[in-house]
């Protein structure tokens, strides 16, 4: 399958989001913040990266910007609570500067599988 990179400051919903992906089939990383995702990924590329938006140290719309202008080709899907805004403002600026698609959460594992698949057959 794919080799994706999982991104959140929120250890256990990332290992949650890891499990799920690798019983999939996909090879999965982990970072939980911004800053390390992109050093991952410059030593490691991957197909796609799933990032929170709302992280410590590096959020996750520069993020997306980062790694658009590192790695045009990646796959990404960004995801959001909220935090003490609507999800929804943070995900439409996140799929306006890149992200292919947007999961607010909480969020099924099915629908996780689902945006998965159907952003890595683009």
């Amino acid at each position: 399958m794919s080799r994706i990179l999982v991104v959140d400051d929120d250890k256990s919903f990332r290992e949650m989001l890891r499990e799920t992906l690798e019983q999939a089939g996909h090879e999965v990383e982990e970072a939980a913040n911004g800053k390390l995702a992109l050093e991952l990924h410059r030593r490691k590329p991957c197909q796609m990266v799933i990032t929170d938006l709302i992280m410590p140290v590096k959020e996750g719309i520069e993020t997306i910007v980062e790694l658009r202008r590192l790695d045009p080709s990646v796959k990404i899907i960004a995801m959001s609570g909220g935090g003490v805004t609507k999800p929804g403002n943070n995900l439409a600026i996140a799929e306006k500067l890149g992200a292919s698609m947007t999961l607010t959460k909480p969020f099924m594992q099915e629908e996780l599988l689902k945006a998965v698949s159907k952003v890595l057959a683009t």
